[in-house]
């Protein structure tokens, strides 16, 4: 049988000196017993994979709102590709693998329905402003079974920063911060060009001269290269050559689907729909449910229907805006 000590052993002897070891850690908000056969960083990320929010990412937009077809990417797809690719990254440079995998998995916890759409629009009507990265943290710090995952300090502070303006404190924070990126630019493109809203044609001949022209190909060599960059380093980068390219393919894809492609049509009706569905509840709270109404004198009327909204999937969203706003069908005998 391998105990907690056990692992915390194997970490001393085989990861870098770079490398968080749990034993470490800076600790939860709260003090618990250790677990006698998981390290903290394990057992952070088990939480959060028995989630309700983790759960609720396989009916929420990546990118394409309500596409035709089962092999569109969701965000829960998206969460276990920057997971598998983050973890590579972080055994290959001897880094915790553990924590770097708990940092992926609870990264888009915060996300809302409709995808970007949803951020934007709850951005522009909350007046505090509405970051998924900051919603994240509040999951798993607080909305989560109504008090929180209580997760490591590691954990929390990679899932805060993970996006391209956060500055993480670890090593295998920044991996989840990289991996996110290399996850979403591959496979929006791998969803584009399914859904036809690009060819390979269009792919800029100066990344993919670099990168590769096929998806496997591209992360192959996204993966290689951060590692051989980074290696003994302090930091988590990548090489000169390799960074440019990577934006630059970012960049095409803001300017070719992102932003104004056929395939983001529905995203103005998806922000309205939230918009409408946010001026509901805070002019009429009583249709919040019961769980929610009971945080609002600690958190603020306001602050408890974004927290609602935010964790809706886009099929409940769709559903509630349904029951708020259309005519329901009315039988007499």
């Amino acid at each position: 049988m391998i105990m907690r000590e056990d692992w915390e052993q194997r970490e001393e002897a085989l990861l870098s000196p770079l490398a968080v070891r749990s034993k470490n850690s800076r600790g939860r908000s709260r003090p618990e017993d250790p677990c006698p056969m998981r390290t903290c960083f394990q057992r952070d990320r088990d939480r959060i994979i028995h989630a309700k929010s983790f759960r609720r990412l396989k009916h929420k937009t990546q990118v394409f709102i309500a596409p035709e077809g089962d092999h569109f990417r969701t965000r829960l797809t998206h969460t276990l590709e920057v997971a598998q690719i983050a973890r590579t990254i972080a055994r290959s440079l001897a880094l915790n693998e553990d924590l770097t995998e708990a940092i992926a998995l609870g990264h888009d916890l915060g996300h809302t329905p409709f995808g970007h759409a949803g951020e934007e629009a709850l951005d522009q009507v909350y007046p505090g402003g509405f970051s998924h990265c900051a919603q994240s943290l509040r999951i798993v710090d607080l909305l989560e079974e109504g008090k929180g995952l209580n997760l490591s300090w590691e954990v929390r502070n990679g899932i805060l920063n993970h996006n391209s303006r956060g500055r993480p404190a670890t090593l295998e924070g920044q991996i989840v911060r990289w991996a996110d990126r290399f996850a979403y630019i591959n496979h929006d493109i791998d969803d584009a060009l399914r859904a036809g809203i690009i060819s390979r044609h269009d792919l800029p001949a100066e990344c993919t001269g670099i990168l590769g022209d096929r998806h496997g190909v591209r992360i192959n060599t996204m993966i290689m290269d951060i590692v051989q960059a980074s290696q003994g380093q302090g930091t988590i980068r990548l090489s000169p050559a390799v960074e440019e390219a990577t934006l630059c393919l970012r960049q095409f894809m803001f300017d070719r689907v992102y932003i104004g492609s056929v395939a983001k049509q529905e995203e103005t009706k998806a922000k309205e729909l939230l918009v409408a569905l946010y001026r509901l509840f805070v002019a009429r709270p009583e249709h919040l449910p019961e769980e929610y109404l009971a945080n609002v004198e600690r958190d603020g009327l306001e602050r408890v229907v974004v927290d609602y909204i935010s964790g809706m999937t886009d099929r409940f969203a769709l559903k509630i805006y349904e029951k708020m706003f259309l005519p329901m069908p009315w039988f007499t005998r």
